[in-house]
């Protein structure tokens, strides 16, 4: 356990790291017995990827295990996805990124095939907790475009685009011999390439008999063992699918016109019958109009009733701007279900895994492009089952992301009441089928929840515990506007071109429950929870004005006093009526002048009934001034315990007590700065244009943002800019931007209004200086600290960090809790600067003299809709905050934690005297960074742009974890990533996916217990009993032994050039060495044994030849015996 001595550091006398800067000795120096124990070292820290949840990003195959009910599905990167039961997920990832273009369950075996498009195979294992690649095959001359492997075989039919069919051995997955070429499949008088295979399968009753189908739409029987085709079937339409009737007499081809063609195998004349499903069927006749491609046909049967025939596409060409749609045909009823997103692949799951049975078909599983849906078939009108998978992530486009680890327990049972009874109904009453697999055994049991806000404006609270994703509530601020009928409708003082109600960054007090979301279009919503439903019947609405109105700001007369006090709101109780005391005003001389207090989005004025959950407090809008949009929100905070929240953005900051609904504090940036303040700015106001919703858009993210755009505030005046920054000036910035959409962008000049103050110009070099001297608030931190140095008495006070790197004090002088706070005047006064850092300030907190985290002073929660006794009961039992620390003189009791997007410095309070500096990066920024709680001490965790996560200590900032985890390729893991206590942290790796990852040992060293098994033992169902008279007259199926055909002693080798095979990580090498506990001990055995008797039989076969070889020398030599027996030597 290492300790530091403050006085050692602040004499100069020891280092924190090797890029620290050792400080002088400062009054205020703490006693010599003052000594921080810090108990983090490095071997606490580890990263590593846990687990991945939502929907499978483009999604392009899927897969299904009857017997083990396991689901697989497959992206065009390469991902693949696994589901069984509730909390049941796993994800793993091909190396090379080729799209996954069919997936083939081994079933029962814990085995999974996949073919990619870059025509190479692999071979997965999934009785491990993360599955691993046994087996790849890489063909070299032939592209792969269908794959067939039959229940219970190991010989994997791969069709290419040749028209050839190759075999695979899955055990050790090498080539057969044997080939299926395409000019001995089809005619000899054909002289046309039939074109690639598009299906294979075996006959449901006769393992011998092949059906390939081409997609010229010639379907070939094909005899194994003969070597030949017994029946070919032509059609003039190109083939997409085929489906066997399990008894093996029939199948069933969808056609790229919309028809279904049924065929008896013995009759390859003409088809049995030619139905098109959704075409208008003509009075004369004639033949039916072509409709879409049916990309898919299911052919199922039952026992007791008609056969289902399930299928995808083949609508009519009338249908335009028709969702897609599945059809299940059933006797004669045909219903036709329309999907939200196209249909990507469907599967029938059916009571047995035998082909050649009833099938008995209860569910489809549907996936399409943004959603996974499964259809009971059982119930009448096909309702679908209520999923029990975080699949919605992606309903509206995710904006931002927080993660609270190890909150209090009682939030998930409130989120969970409440949110249950917005559940949707009709939803089938049957269990989820998909059931395979086994929850992990875990020891980590603290609460998790993540928070998730999207750009319809919806927040979504999720259980993350024990590394499962639920979702617990949704709350809808759009609610709180009126809605845009229509488009001529649009209001135009929007600030946004779409998704005004976009929840751009949101604080959230576990302890009180207290919820505070920003908007894009400059609103500030902050929410109580109530267990009860209530009718609002006003919305409570304050508009501020804030705005940066200096043509020229000069120094402040320095005759004036250095830390004035600011004046208080002078505004009418009133809500609507409020008004900042420092407003200024500009002349407007343009048609645009009406644009003029009106804020963004019109706040609904009809009474709004609020469920039990989050119910609106009140909302705040920022207004136009002068012609001019407000700026967005860049920064939030707010403090239960003073019942204040404060927002700010590039004009400054406003703080506002929700609890009477006024504006306390309205204040533009330079005046939070003392007039003898060395780091005071001379500030400008450029105009602000209209702001485009490219920030939120996953899909362009960053295309429409401008050149201008991205470039970066400019860092304090004493710090100094170094070519590296300059040169990736432009990208810095624009994952600045996407992570708190910042005011500082710079979109198209709205050249109507004009400023008497300011004139602009379409010059770019002139609009990025004016936009650079813009300095944004960007971050809040309330506290109990000593807001002017060497102070004895702490007392509320407000950090405020901005973009440039300063980080000022505004001390608070209100009583907080109960009413006090509304019988005395409440008063704000700035202390100028505490510190300097290079870059914008990202995140700040305050230790005690131990090192320990002294969180903003809160309240209980209590139910605002209570009845007044129980409100009386929580009132009494609210957490107050802690008595204020007290200084003695010339001692520092606390620790300033501040951090920007370039270095990270420890201030000691009240003397303000850096202790600790480091610099996190030259050459990169950081993104975010949060202090956090791990075992029981403190440190920072960030997460830079070049992709290292790096840990440091507290407070002596000693690096303990600088890891190159992923580099920023994207603008959503710059606006989404987020770390949390524990260890813990996440980001959007996708549009639809959150990963999270951890970085602490502890967890890694456990997380093989914590996740969940895939495989499970389960006996294979018995074969389908033949019958009697089946056995007798030699009518059921008929079995093939494939060895004989397919193995080395009669189809020989393959050629060599066709494919390589390469062993994969999780073969059978890398499991001897992989492989532990009871489980490895066995497999170990059994490897040992085979390898045993494998020599053993080699032995044996070896001691034979040698016998048969001895024998013959034996016979021969007796011969000769014999021949010259009775011969003398002259007759030799």
């Amino acid at each position: 356990m290492k300790k530091f001595n403050i006085r050692k550091v602040l004499d100069g006398l020891t280092a924190a790291s090797s890029s620290s800067s050792s400080a002088t000795a400062q009054p205020g120096t703490p006693r010599e017995n003052d000594v921080v124990q810090e108990t983090l070292q490095s071997e606490h820290f580890q990263l590593c990827k846990t687990v991945r949840h939502g929907f499978p990003y483009q999604p392009s195959s899927m897969a299904y295990d009857p017997v083990q009910k396991i689901l697989a599905v497959g992206t065009q990167t390469g991902a693949l996805r696994l589901f069984g039961r509730a909390g049941v997920e796993c994800y793993c990832q091909h190396e090379s990124g080729a799209a996954v273009i069919q997936l083939q369950f081994l079933i029962n075996e814990g085995a999974l095939v996949s073919a990619l498009a870059d025509d190479s195979i692999h071979l997965w294992n999934l009785r491990q907790k993360i599955p691993a690649i046994l087996h790849s095959l890489k063909f070299n001359r032939e592209r792969i475009t269908y794959c067939h492997l039959p229940f219970q075989s190991k010989w994997l039919y791969i069709g290419t685009e040749r028209g050839n069919i190759h075999i695979v051995n899955v055990e050790s997955f090498t080539l057969s011999g044997y080939v299926i070429m395409w000019n001995k499949a089809i005619e000899l008088s054909t002289k046309t390439h039939p074109g690639p295979v598009v299906h294979i399968s075996d006959n449901p009753m006769d393992e011998g008999k092949l059906l390939i189908g081409f997609e010229c739409g010639v379907v070939v029987l094909w005899d194994l063992k003969s070597k030949k085709a017994d029946y070919r079937y032509n059609y003039d339409e190109a083939i997409h699918s085929v489906a066997w009737h399990h008894e093996g007499k029939q199948f069933v081809c969808s056609h790229s016109d919309g028809t279904l063609t049924t065929w008896n195998i013995r009759a390859p004349a003409k088809p049995a019958q030619i139905i098109t499903p959704h075409g208008k069927q003509p009075k004369d006749g004639k033949k039916p109009e072509p409709c879409k491609p049916i990309l898919k046909v299911e052919y199922k049967t039952t026992r007791a009733g008609d056969p289902f025939m399930v299928l995808s596409g083949g609508l009519s060409y009338d249908t335009v701007g028709r969702r897609a749609c599945l059809t299940v045909m059933h006797g004669k009823s045909t219903a036709v279900l329309e999907m939200d997103y196209p249909i990507v692949d469907f599967i029938t799951l059916c009571e047995t895994p035998y082909p050649n049975d009833f099938q008995e078909p209860y569910a489809v599983v549907v996936l399409l492009e943004k959603d996974l849906v499964v259809i009971d078939l059982g119930q009448i009108g096909y309702p679908i089952f209520e999923s029990p998978y975080p699949l919605s992530i992606h309903e509206s486009p995710v904006t931002c992301c927080e993660y609270f680890a190890d909150c209090p327990s009682e939030l998930i049972p409130a989120l969970y009441s409440v949110g249950s009874r917005q559940k949707r109904q009709g939803y089938s009453k049957k269990e989820w089928p998909i059931s395979g697999g086994n929850w992990g055994q875990g020891t980590q049991t603290y609460p998790e929840i993540i928070i998730t806000g999207h750009a319809d404006g919806s927040i979504k609270f999720w259980d993350a515990s024990a590394l499962m994703l639920q979702v617990l509530y949704k709350l809808k601020t759009a609610k709180v506007f009126e809605r845009a009928r229509g488009k001529e409708e649009k209001p135009s003082t929007d600030i946004v071109d779409e998704d005004p109600f976009a929840i751009q960054t949101l604080f959230w007090c576990p302890e009180s429950r207290m919820l505070c979301v920003a908007g894009v279009s400059a609103h500030v919503i902050i929410y109580r929870f109530s267990k009860q439903e209530a009718t609002t019947e006003v919305v409570q609405l304050l508009e501020v004005r804030m705005q940066c109105e200096f043509s020229e700001v000069d120094s402040p007369d320095p005759g004036g006093e250095q830390t004035p006090t600011l004046p208080t709101s002078a505004a009418s109780s009133s809500p609507q009526e409020a008004e900042p005391p420092n407003q200024l005003t500009a002349g407007v001389n343009s048609s645009e002048g009406s644009r003029d207090n009106i804020p963004c989005l019109q706040v609904r004025s009809s009474p709004l009934k609020q469920s039990p959950g989050y119910q609106v407090e009140l909302v705040v809008q920022l207004v136009w001034v002068s012609g001019e949009p407000p700026q967005q929100i860049t920064s939030l905070a707010v403090n239960s315990s003073f019942g204040l929240v404060v927002f700010g953005n590039s004009n400054g900051l406003a703080v506002v007590d929700y609890v009477q609904k006024t504006l306390l504090l309205n204040l533009g940036t330079w005046e939070l700065y003392s007039p003898s303040d060395p780091c005071q700015r001379q500030l400008r106001s450029p105009r602000k244009p209209r702001q485009p919703s490219g920030g939120f858009c996953d899909s362009n993210d960053g295309s429409n943002n401008s050149e201008d755009r991205c470039k970066s505030p400019t860092s304090g005046s004493t710090s100094p800019c170094n070519s590296d920054d300059e040169r990736k000036q432009n990208f810095i910035e624009k994952a600045k931007m996407s992570r708190k959409i910042s005011s500082s962008g710079e979109q198209k000049p709205d050249l109507d209004g004009k400023d008497n103050a300011f004139t602009r110009s379409r010059s770019s070099s002139v609009t990025s200086i004016d936009r650079e001297s813009r300095e944004a608030i960007s971050s809040f931190y309330f506290c109990e600290s000593f807001p002017r140095k060497s102070g004895s008495l702490a007392s509320p006070c407000l950090l405020v960090g901005t973009t440039q790197g300063s980080v000022t004090v505004v001390a608070l002088s209100l009583q907080p809790g109960g009413d006090q706070k509304l019988q005395q005047p409440l008063s704000f006064a700035s202390c100028g600067t505490l510190v300097q850092l290079k870059g914008g300030i990202l995140t700040m907190a305050l230790l005690d003299a131990a090192g320990t985290l002294l969180p903003p002073s809160c309240e209980a929660w209590y139910d605002p809709n209570a009845s007044d006794e129980e409100k009386e009961k929580e009132k009494t039992r609210r957490r107050r905050p802690a008595t204020p620390p007290s200084s003695q003189e010339g001692q520092d009791s606390q620790f300033a934690v501040l951090c920007s997007d370039k270095q990270a410095k420890v201030v000691a309070m009240p003397s303000q005297t850096s202790i600790y500096k480091h610099n996190i990066t030259e050459t990169s920024f950081v993104l975010r960074a949060d202090v956090v709680q791990m075992t029981g001490a403190y440190c920072i965790a960030c997460f830079c742009a070049n992709g290292h996560i790096m840990t440091l200590s507290l407070p002596s900032l000693r690096p303990l974890l600088d890891f190159n985890y992923l580099p920023l390729t994207d603008m959503r893991i710059a606006r989404t990533f987020c770390f949390s206590n524990l260890g813990q942290a996440l980001y959007m790796t996708s549009p639809t996916e959150i990963q999270r990852i951890t970085y602490s040992q502890e967890t890694c060293d456990n997380l093989q217990e914590m996740l969940s098994e895939l495989f499970t033992p389960v006996e294979t169902p018995e074969a389908p009993n033949r019958g009697f008279f089946k056995g007798l007259f030699g009518g059921g199926a008929q079995s093939l032994d494939r060895e004989d055909l397919f193995g080395e002693t009669a189809a020989g080798k393959a050629s060599r050039s066709l494919a390589q095979h390469i062993p994969g990580p999780g073969s059978m090498e890398g499991m001897k060495g992989a492989a532990s506990g009871v489980v490895g001990d066995l497999a170990r055995a059994r490897v040992a044994l085979d390898e045993r008797g494998q020599k053993l039989g080699e032995l044996e076969e070896r001691t034979a030849a040698m016998m048969a070889s001895a024998e013959s020398f034996s016979k021969h030599a007796h011969n000769m015996m014999v021949k010259y027996k009775d011969k003398k030597w002259y007759q030799l």
